[in-house]
Formats: C-alpha cells, structure tokens, sequence
C-alpha cells in the first residue's frame, strides 16, 4: 500500500504508540497535542517503544506539533487519541472535519464510547470508524475497528486494509455498542472477579493467579469458543444451565469499587487499591507486562520477516 501521512491526536502513552507503528512501517506521522510538556516527551518515549522492538533504524519521518492544521490537512488518516471524554472528542471532530481532506479516514481511539455517539452532528460520519489500539499499541497488534450507522462500508475497507499493510491485526466490529468486543470481555471478567473479593471468596492474589496460571495460560492459543467446541458445547450448556443464575449481576459498578474509589485507594497512583503498593512493585509489575509483550511482538515480526 502506498504510504499516507497519519495524523496521530495526543502525545500520551496511546498517541507515542500509534504514532510509533505506522513510521516503523514507513509512513510520515505528525503528532500533535496541546500541551508542550507532552511533546517534548514524545521522541524519547517513542525511541524507546523502537528499541524494545529492534526497529531503531525503521522509523520513519515523525513531526511533533503542537499546531492542528499542520498536521491534519496533510493527513490522509487521522486518528484521535485524546482522553475518554465524550465532549472533548466531539469538539476536537468539528475542527478536524473542518481542515481535513475530503477524501481523509477520521478515526477514533476510544476504548468505550460509541462511535455514533462521537461523531453525532459530524458532516463527515461517514468517513469516520472507530480504531481501538490496544495498550500500548506497539506490542499488541489487535485492533478494533468498529462500524457505526453512519460510517461507511469503503471507510471500514480501507481501514482494514490500511492496518493489515503495517502488520496490525484488525477485526471488525459489526455494531456500535459501548466497550466493543474486548472491554466488554474484559470487564465482565473483572465484575465477577471484585464480586468474589468481595463475599471473601478469595484474596486479589488469589484470583489474579487463578487467572493467570490457569485459563488464562491458554488464551493466547485458543479463544473460550474454540475451548467450547473442543470440550463440547453440551459442557457449556450444562455449566451454563447450572451456574449462570449464581453468577455476579451488579448493575453498575460493585459497591466494593465504589468504597475503594471513595477511599482514594484508586491503585499504583495512591499506593493502595486491590494491593498495596510501593513504587518499585509498580516499576516491576510494569517491567515484567513490557518485557513480555515485546519478547511476542519480536517473535512475530521476525515470523513475518523470515
């Protein structure tokens, strides 16, 4: 595919991410926010994204501006990776829409927040999808692209296409619901697992290595459809039949988060939350994510360079 120049939409974790996969594939990337502090940031951030992957010397031409137009009328994709609020990004769309190509892909970032609900008023919906990165975006390929009513079929095509010519592994997401496929998985897990903390069932250390050494060992290789076909979808009826009604249905969130939150033990940021915290347990914890993450991604890109 030829190359394009990407607009990428905030400086954060997410933005340096994004910005870091489409220039090792080659493309000129612009990355923009408002604040200065965040972009000078951003070099180092990104250099280092590379290294951890080997690709120093395939990065490609990266511009950081703090000046919209500049890095949106080039852009033949911009996607928006600012903060989770709904307001933020409907304004943001407006002076996109505004200085943009007509012939630009908008996407988003967001990890929840409807599509349609984003692009509501938008002269331009139909050329803008979601395109959920996962975090951080440089070491895990999956994203989401996701369809709302008014987007385009030929948008989602060439998002597709787009994402799968810089080895990124899309998959479509076919109605607009909030939290997609992944969070949605994602969070019903974590529901079921702070309701079991919570009636004392077991500690959170407890129930994070029942995840990982357990089921969780195996889902890299074998989604719980494919495990369900393999042990018979009869088994899973019968559990089903037997367990769903036991199961956590909270609507909302769980008073025990609600308590945490109102405590302000809200994690690794106040130094107690699920766990207590110290800052060299974070430093670890972080390490360990990264490490292996990248030692994945390293594998596959030398799968698919060999």
């Amino acid at each position: 595919m030829e190359r394009i120049h990407i607009a990428v939409l905030g400086a954060g974790r997410m933005g340096c991410g994004i910005a870091q996969v489409f220039a090792a594939a080659g493309h000129p990337v612009s990355l923009y926010d408002t604040q200065p502090a965040a972009l000078a940031a951003a070099p180092a951030t990104i250099a280092a994204m590379s290294r951890a992957l080997g690709q120093e010397e395939r990065v490609g031409s990266l511009v950081f501006t703090g000046d919209l137009a500049a890095a949106v009328r080039p852009a033949g994709l911009v996607i928006e990776a600012a903060p989770e609020n709904l307001a933020l990004k409907r304004e943001l769309f407006q002076r996109v829409e505004a200085l943009a190509g007509e012939q630009a892909l908008l996407a988003t970032n967001t990890s929840a927040i409807a599509i349609g609900e984003i692009s509501e008023g938008m002269a331009a919906a139909a050329r803008l999808c979601g395109m959920h990165f996962w975090n951080p975006p440089h070491l895990v390929r999956l994203v989401e692209v996701v369809q709302a009513d008014a987007t385009a079929d030929t948008t989602i095509q060439q998002a597709m296409s787009l994402l799968e010519s810089i080895g990124m592994s899309p998959v479509h997401v076919r109605r607009d619901i909030p939290g997609f496929i992944g969070n949605r998985l994602q969070h019903a897990l974590k529901r079921e697992a702070i309701a079991l903390v919570a009636a004392g069932v077991c500690d959170a250390a407890t129930l994070d290595k029942v995840v990982k050494e357990g089921f969780g060992s195996r889902l890299g290789v074998i989604g719980p459809l494919e495990q369900s076909d393999l042990v018979g979808v009869d088994l899973t009826y019968a559990i089903h039949r037997y367990l769903n009604a036991d199961l956590d249905n909270t609507p909302g969130a769980h008073p025990y988060l609600e308590s945490l939150v109102k405590d302000g033990k809200l994690g690794m940021k106040t130094g107690e939350g699920f766990y207590t915290w110290t800052d060299e347990r974070g430093r670890e914890v972080k390490a360990r994510m990264d490490e292996f993450l990248a030692r994945q991604a390293r594998e596959k890109l030398s799968g698919q360079s060999s």
